[in-house]
């Protein structure tokens, strides 16, 4: 069965992953937003999704660019958790997930970590 929760709460615990992130970590994100949407594109399942050029990837011509975009999607996350705890935890693990992708890390590492 899925999860019911509110945008605002769903949000909250966005908020609260973001939280959890160590402050070390935090300082070194440069130009990035996190949102928050209903659904991915095209109907996929995705939880979330970075779109913007990694850290790792950035010369000395980067500038003047829009801020990396992080989306977790709140759809998927409330279909696929059965549970508020299970919910609470991808959450976490999706915020993680794509904010690895901002520091250049992969697929193949992170599923390595266990942030598939």
């Amino acid at each position: 069965m899925a999860v019911q929760l509110s945008e605002s709460d769903f949000e909250r615990y966005v908020d609260e992953a973001l939280d959890s992130i160590p402050d070390e970590l935090i300082s070194l994100i440069d130009n990035c937003v996190v949102l928050i949407e209903d659904e991915p594109p095209n109907g996929e399942e995705l939880f979330g999704l970075y779109d913007g050029v990694p850290l790792t990837e950035r010369g000395f011509d980067y500038g003047g660019v829009l801020p990396d975009r992080i989306t977790i999607f709140r759809g998927p996350h409330l279909r696929m958790c059965e549970s508020l705890d299970a919910l609470v935890d991808e959450i976490h693990i999706t915020v993680v997930h794509e904010i690895a992708h901002h520091f250049g890390i992969d697929d193949d590492a992170l599923d390595t970590l266990g942030y598939h």
